[in-house]
């Protein structure tokens, strides 16, 4: 069965904010992808991303961070952006940023 994939806003800001074409490329075919078993292929989050799943793209520089709907048999797709541990702009602190901001 596939998924319908959707990208939310600040995905695709996000994306889009990734000058080198090529890259953008590569991020796009992985999501493609996401469109068959997106459970098996991401790998699930926890603390406060628990509930989302994140997979590798672009060799290992990028995630790519989603949420699969089951019921509506969607993958949500919330954010893209390289993983710099420790760094503020690491995806996983922005989007954790992004989400304490929405609960505020």
């Amino acid at each position: 069965m596939d998924y319908q994939v959707e990208l939310t806003p600040l995905a695709i800001a996000m994306i889009s904010q990734i000058k080198d074409r090529r890259e953008q490329q590569g991020i796009l075919e992985r999501l493609k992808k996401l469109e068959n078993d997106p459970l098996l292929q991401g790998k699930a989050l926890t603390g406060d991303l628990k509930g989302y799943y994140s997979i590798r793209a672009v060799g290992q520089r990028y995630r790519i961070v989603y949420q699969v709907i089951q019921e509506r048999i969607v993958v949500i797709v919330v954010g893209v952006g390289r993983r710099k541990e420790g760094d503020k702009n690491d995806i996983y602190n922005r989007l954790r940023k992004l989400m304490d901001d929405m609960t505020e």
